[in-house]
């Protein structure tokens, strides 16, 4: 008896140790509040009229025209004070391209539901703000494209694919594997703190059968974006942060290689996990930022 209770205390001290060793997790994002950007606030009907959507449009200074960066929120409800997709919108504001930056439905001033909603049906919400930019008379606009961050990199390629008015697609940190590639994935690095790699990836196995039977997964469930990717015809810049805890990267850039989408611009940011971030400051990557905007411009 002494025996097994040494022998189980030794099993569990082992299953341990990566606990007692786990690293401090990084501090949180720095970057700017909603009070530090010029916005009007600005609502429209969602396309198929039965519900109203809202949002902010960031105004560069100046005359215009002006090219535009519809912002695609990523997965769970949105928040104006976000100081990721804050980051993006200033820097980029700051930079002379107006940002429209919506509620997601159902979220802060925008009315409808996102949690069931498929993937296909949050595209017609920006295919509504792409109608309320043509139409309205605030301000001129050159060019308009769609900055997909995290999930919302699965809503762009649908939603660029179905209108004729984009001029340029960015995927931040969006995984182009299918659904269950990418929750298997996030899953396996959720449990891997706690426990041994190997072990994390057994266990994930289980946690993400249940997992796919929950609300927020059931309407996700068998989406692939590479066809969808193999719509877009316009200039398309893909970005990754390595070391990303929720999106495979380098199975995503195999398979846009595996299925010939050479044409696309792919670049990977070291060490700056799902958020793009400089490990440094701590905020979102300057490179990126730059990157992103001269991809933009020069379009």
């Amino acid at each position: 008896m002494k025996k097994l209770l040494i022998i189980i205390s030794i099993v569990l001290f082992l299953l341990l140790l990566p606990l007692i060793f786990k690293s401090k997790s990084r501090p949180g994002l720095i970057g700017p509040v909603l009070s530090e950007l010029e916005y009007t606030e600005i609502s429209f009907k969602h396309t198929n009229k039965t519900f109203n959507l809202a949002g902010m449009l960031m105004l560069p200074e100046g005359e215009g025209p002006f090219p535009t960066a519809i912002i695609i929120h990523g997965s769970g409800p949105s928040r104006r004070n976000s100081k990721w997709y804050l980051s993006i919108a200033k820097y980029l504001q700051d930079n002379g391209i107006a940002v429209l930056l919506p509620d997601k439905r159902g979220c802060e001033k925008s009315e409808g539901k996102w949690l069931g909603a498929s993937l296909e049906k949050l595209a017609t919400d920006t295919l509504s703000a792409i109608g309320f930019v043509k139409s309205q008379n605030i301000y001129s606009y050159s060019t308009i494209g769609l900055i997909g961050m995290s999930q919302g990199g699965w809503i762009a390629p649908i939603a660029a694919s179905k209108s004729q008015d984009i001029s340029f697609v960015v995927s931040m940190s969006g995984a182009t594997v299918t659904t269950e590639e990418q929750l298997l994935y996030e899953e396996t690095h959720n449990i891997a703190p706690y426990t041994y790699t190997f072990i994390a990836k057994l266990v994930a196995k289980v946690t993400t059968n249940n997992l796919k039977k929950k609300a927020f997964f059931i309407p996700l469930a068998g989406f692939d974006p590479i066809p969808f990717w193999k719509k877009v015809t316009v200039p398309v810049f893909i970005a990754f942060g390595g070391d990303d805890k929720n999106v495979p990267v380098e199975l995503s850039i195999n398979r846009l290689r595996e299925n010939e989408l050479n044409n696309f611009k792919i670049k990977t940011y070291p060490k700056g996990g799902h958020g793009i971030v400089d490990s440094d400051t701590n905020k979102v990557s300057p490179k990126y930022l730059k990157d992103l905007a001269q991809f933009i411009k020069e379009i």
